[in-house]
């Protein structure tokens, strides 16, 4: 991968994480789409992801300090005892997000060789994103969106963990799965938004950091300063699409992110049955 290749996919990759329209995807289908370099891998795809992860820290840094703060104040031993009142919902918020995290982190180590292989097929793929965005806008139109962020039990968390969970098939998108199941439970837009940005951190930020340790040499290998690259590039545009996201979604529907993902379905087919793309 040369650095163009490279600042291409990290853009993709900033533009799309967060929008319910699968970042894994993206990268799947736009590196097919360079000659030279094809399927960037589980490991590029999963680093990359690192960027805009961190953007996501960065942007909900006093929200995550109030929380961890708030998490550890609430625990009934330690040295950080009585420093400081424990806020209940940011402590359950805490909780959540531990609770939340571990459906992915048990199907994706499960799931693993299947990840790296079968869930990468285009056809599938295409086939996820056409249903998830059939689910995405019945959740929009039907759910009853009176729930806010606080409102979110130990339960939902669970549930809207293994939506999370979801994503480890490209096409499904993280944020699109937690999102559609949040409305689904009756949470608002905004609400399932932010929580399916909380419950992405140690997901990505740990899938990330376990490809790096474990990659064995055997799959794609693209190289560290392009790796480097793209990460940067998702970081900056990560950035400024979580500003644009949450204020687009305070006032307007997923309707035009559901007529995107149905029309990259077809696309992707179309250019999978041209022979353009290569399914696996």
């Amino acid at each position: 991968m040369g650095i163009f290749e490279a600042v291409i996919l990290g853009l993709v990759q900033g533009l799309t994480e967060f929008l319910p329209i699968s970042s894994s995807a993206h990268l799947r289908i736009v590196g097919e789409l360079f000659p030279s370099l094809g399927d960037p891998g589980v490991t590029f795809t999963a680093v990359v992801q690192i960027g805009t992860e961190l953007a996501v820290v960065i942007y909900f840094r006093h929200d995550i300090w109030r929380i961890i703060k708030a998490w550890f104040n609430a625990l009934p031993f330690g040295p950080w005892k009585d420093r400081s009142p424990a806020d209940p919902q940011d402590a359950r918020m805490g909780w959540i997000v531990i609770i939340g995290t571990i459906p992915i982190v048990v199907l994706g180590l499960f799931f693993e060789n299947a990840i790296d292989s079968v869930f990468r097929n285009l056809y599938l793929t295409a086939l996820m994103l056409a249903i998830f965005a059939v689910f995405l806008g019945l959740a929009d139109k039907y759910g009853k969106q009176r729930l806010g962020e606080h409102d979110l039990s130990m339960k939902d968390g669970l549930i809207l963990g293994f939506a999370q969970s979801m994503a480890l098939i490209p096409g499904v998108s993280r944020s699109g799965g937690t999102i559609t199941v949040g409305l689904l439970l009756g949470y608002t837009r905004e609400a399932a938004a932010r929580v399916s940005f909380l419950l992405a951190i140690p997901a990505v930020l740990g899938s990330g950091l376990y490809r790096l340790v474990s990659d064995d040499g055997s799959g794609p290998q693209v190289g560290t300063v392009p790796t480097l690259v793209a990460t940067v590039v998702s970081f900056i545009v990560g950035y400024i699409v979580i500003v644009w996201f949450l204020k687009l979604i305070s006032t307007k529907s997923y309707l035009p992110f559901v007529l995107y993902r149905l029309i990259l379905a077809a696309v992707v087919v179309g250019l999978l049955g041209a022979g353009v793309l290569v399914a696996q």
